[in-house]
């Protein structure tokens, strides 16, 4: 995708969340089901806190510690920081040299990628804490953060040890006909589902093993699955 669209996609997000963030403490005090421990407050610190390393990162270009977020008003910290954080991102150059934790060649537009999927993951969050509807993406969106997902933070994740490598390989379809792979050798399983089913899995918003079709050995799919495959 270009980084237009991701930039629109992350505005979008944000302003989707805005509402959310100001809600009452009553609702901003409710548990969010993916995130055990955490309030909807404390969801908004987590993405107040990484849009600001985001942006510093960026600016930098260098890898920099991320800020903790306030342990009280954390929604008005987040809505403070945004403006500042958007802008960042808006005018970034996409391939400016700058540290990531993705495969080479690392670069600013890295970062585009990533907070869009970011904010549209916690949106989703957002919503299931609140006890709304999950928000609607375009299909593209997810087919790209599915992507994201098996591409870049699966093997990252078994080369940080996160997870245990399968030892064989596992394939990921969605009805497009696009396909991931994870591990290596003969494919000994394979996952399928629809794209939003498999990007809401993939991040532990779903289940991906109540909801997608498993063929061949569906033990090594299901551990697989639960990998975890992402942070």
């Amino acid at each position: 995708m270009l980084p237009e669209r991701y930039l629109a996609e992350i505005a979008h997000h944000l302003r989707a969340l805005e509402p959310l963030a100001r809600q009452p403490e009553s609702v901003l005090s409710s548990s969010v089901p993916a995130c055990p421990g955490w309030t909807l407050d404390a969801l908004f610190g987590h993405l107040g806190s990484i849009e600001r390393w985001a942006a510093a990162v960026v600016r930098a270009g260098k890898y920099l510690e991320e800020q903790a977020p306030p342990t009280g008003n954390a929604a008005a910290w987040f809505l403070e920081g945004a403006p500042d954080f958007l802008a960042t991102m808006n005018s970034l150059d996409p391939a400016a040299s700058c540290w990531n934790f993705g495969p080479p060649p690392r670069t600013a537009g890295f970062w585009l990628r990533r907070q869009a999927h970011e904010h549209a993951i916690h949106l989703v969050d957002a919503h299931q804490g609140s006890g709304v509807p999950d928000p609607d993406f375009a299909e593209d969106f997810v087919l790209d953060g599915v992507d994201e997902a098996l591409a870049m933070f699966a093997p990252r994740q078994i080369r940080l040890q996160r997870m245990t490598d399968p030892g064989r390989a596992v394939t990921f379809h969605v009805p497009d006909g696009s396909a991931w792979t994870i591990g290596t050798g003969d494919v000994a399983a394979s996952v399928t589902a629809a794209p939003l089913e498999m990007y809401l899995g993939l991040w532990g918003r779903s289940s991906l093993s109540d909801t997608a079709v498993l063929d061949g050995d569906t033990d090594l799919a299901l551990r697989v699955i639960r990998g975890p495959l992402t942070p």
